[in-house]
Parts: structure tokens; sequence; C-alpha cells
């Protein structure tokens, strides 16, 4: 962009780690978008990726900025992303994620309604016929961002919505708690209204194997303790949920059993399997 440009619509902030080929995929998708590309820019943060900076600065190319955050954590790289970005409406997306080609459109346009927008966020598997247990068990239940805006008061920070003096009034994303609940939360306790605007879509993929569903679990456990401390009977509270775990395997496997997102009998069997197992799981841990 020159001086004398005029600043972009819309700032996209991808914070990034080690995950270069994910990256090239996000990047594509949003060259593909039917907002005309002078009105958004991208800004990729880069989160000390241990292979360097050359093999990210290789997939990026021209189509964004690429800035370095040392704090680690997804938080700071946003908040570094926030910092340099020009639009006036700010849109995130993770790097391991691909926008549908409506997505900016989409976003801008729930905006008209609310103060922060989330959107569908759809499971992507790598093969629909031969699923593993942990990707059948993230079809089902991961990243219901409906549930998570419509019950819960939060939109997840990898498909956020929001006008840059929203954000700057609430503050950036705090580190070692969950971030998006904890932001979501500190917005709407500020008068800004939540909203769920399902047209603005994205793709995440699946957890591939129990490793890494496990890895996931252990961080959110972490995170919402975190959250708790400080809040009135807040870990009382954090125990008494992980307490109900177990009995919420019951209620739960109904949704595997009727579920419409996977494709056989075969498939149920093992989303069950990996239900019972991260329940107990979290349970213990």
């Amino acid at each position: 962009m020159t001086p004398d440009a005029s600043p972009p619509d819309v700032t996209v902030i991808i914070p990034h780690y080690a995950q270069v080929e994910a990256l090239d995929a996000c990047l594509a998708s949003l060259e593909a978008q039917s907002l005309p590309a002078e009105q958004f820019e991208i800004v990729v943060v880069d989160n000390n990726s241990p292979g360097g900076l050359e093999p990210v600065r290789a997939v990026v190319r021209e189509r964004a900025r690429l800035l370095v955050e040392t704090a680690q954590g997804a938080g700071p790289a946003r908040n570094r992303g926030v910092a340099e970005a020009r639009g006036r409406v700010l849109a995130f997306i993770d790097a391991d994620c691909v926008a549908s080609p409506a997505w900016l459109e989409e976003g801008l346009r729930g905006l008209e309604r609310f103060d922060i927008v989330g959107g569908r966020v759809d499971v992507s598997v790598a093969d629909e016929a031969r699923m593993s247990g942990a990707e059948a068990f993230e079809r089902v239940f991961a990243f219901d961002f409906r549930s998570y805006i419509e019950d819960k008061g939060f939109t997840g920070s990898g498909n956020l919505f929001c006008r840059r003096e929203v954000f700057e009034h609430v503050g950036g994303f705090r580190p070692a708690v969950s971030e998006d609940m904890d932001w979501s939360h500190r917005a709407t306790a500020l008068g800004y209204s939540l909203g769920y605007h399902e047209p603005a879509a994205i793709a995440h993929p699946a957890r591939a194997d129990w490793s890494q569903l496990a890895r996931k679990w252990s961080r959110l456990n972490r995170e919402s303790l975190k959250l708790s401390e400080g809040k009135r009977l807040g870990r009382l509270k954090w125990l008494a949920r992980n307490w109900l775990l177990p009995a919420s395997i019951v209620p739960h496997a109904a949704r595997v059993v009727t579920s419409r997102k996977l494709p056989d009998a075969r498939t149920r069997l093992r989303a069950l399997a990996t239900l019972v197992r991260i329940r107990l799981w979290r349970f213990a841990d």
C-alpha cells in the first residue's frame, strides 16, 4: 500500500506457529474472497516458529504482511496483529483454517446487527470414509459456535469479527486463560452485543488422533482453571463441572447416535468410544 492509499476496510489477522502448509491453504482461501482485494489486508504474525522465519516468508510472499511476536501464545500474536492493523474492522482466523469465499463479506454483514460476530465452523477430516475416533468425536462436538455464542456467551477467536474501536475498548487477549471466552465476556460486560452469523463460515481440521485430542483438552483444562481463579466460588464451580463429566457421557452419546455428520455405524462406534475415553480422561486430569 502506498502512503497516499486509503486504509482498507478490514484487517485479517492470522497467528501462526509451525503450520506453513496449512497457512498456505488459509492464504489461498483469502485470495479467493468475494470481497474485493483492495478492501482488505492480511497480517500474519509468526509466533517463534521453530523452523525460523524463512519458510513462513516463502509461503506468505506478497499475499500478506509478516510480523513476529516473541511472546508465546496465540493471544499475544493476535494482539500484535491488532497493533499493526490499518483496517476499521478486525477479522480473526487461525492459520490452519480455510475461509469460505464469502467469509469476509458475511462477517461485515453480521456487524450490521452486532458489535461482535462469530460464524459457522465446519470440521474437516482427512478422509470422510475413514475417520479416526478423534475425528469422528470432533465432527460431532467441536467448534459449535452457535452454542458457544447463544448458550455460553462467547465466540471462538478463530472466527471473530469486531470493529477496531470495540477491540481497543475491551483490551487485548489475555495469555494463559481461555482467551476467547475471557475476551468475549469482558466485551459483553461492557455492553457490546455478540451475535452468531452462520454464513460467515470457515473450515477447521479435526484433531487427527488421540494424542492431539488429549493435548487440546489438557490445554483447555488448564486455561479454564486459570479463568475461574479470582471469581467468586470459581474454583469450586470448576471442580463441580469436572465431577459431572462422567455423567455427561450418556446424554452426549445420544448426539453421536443421531448425528448426521457421521457416515455409518462403525464411525459412530469410534466416536462413542472416544467420547467415553475423553470424558473419563478429563475427569482424571
